[in-house]
Formats: structure tokens, C-alpha cells, sequence
């Protein structure tokens, strides 16, 4: 079982984030028409694969610039506030409680 799971990160890994985010909207809206088939749960898999992908980058540049932050001298570190391009389309994170 662990070694199908790290064949299959290898694979999501190698693909292009561009790219599955220009795929993210397509399945958001297959899976908000739920039925209680395969193919749902085959599409809702494929959307929190492609989510894994966005928080594993968004993780791994966090990390990596708190890193190169903590490797700088004290008198070069300062704290800038995270500005979002508002150009580019981002993704979004879904929250699966139950609709009122």
C-alpha cells in the first residue's frame, strides 16, 4: 500500500501546478452535484489531489522562506506582510461542513 502511495506523490509531483489549478474549477463543479456513484468519488479525489498539490508549493515556500529568513543577520530580518497578485486566478480551499 505505501509503496503505490509514493509511486502516485512521485507522479502528482512531477506535474505541472499550472496546470491542474486550470483543471480545479471543472471538478469543484462536478463534485457540488453530488450522487452516490464511482465517478464522484473518482472526481472528488482528482480535486483533492489537485489541492494537495497547491498546499504542498504553498507549504513548501512557506518553509523554505522562513528558512532563508532565519539564515539572514538580525539587522537584515524584517516582517513584510504577504501581498497577494489579485491578477492571478487562485485556488480555492474548500470547506466541507454541511451547508445550512
Amino acid at each position: 500500500m505505501e509503496k503505490i502511495l509514493k509511486k502516485m506523490a512521485e507522479q502528482l509531483g512531477s506535474l505541472d501546478e499550472a496546470s491542474l489549478i486550470n483543471l480545479w474549477d471543472k471538478y469543484y463543479e462536478k463534485v457540488q452535484k453530488f450522487t452516490p456513484s464511482k465517478k464522484w468519488e473518482e472526481d472528488i479525489l482528482v480535486l483533492s489531489l489537485i489541492q494537495s498539490v497547491r498546499w504542498k508549493n504553498q507549504l513548501f515556500n512557506h518553509c523554505l522562506a522562513r528558512q532563508s529568513q532565519q539564515e539572514k543577520p538580525e539587522e537584515e530580518k524584517s516582517v513584510r506582510p504577504v501581498v497577494r497578485d489579485k491578477t492571478k486566478k487562485s485556488a480555492k480551499v474548500l470547506d466541507f461542513r454541511p451547508r445550512n
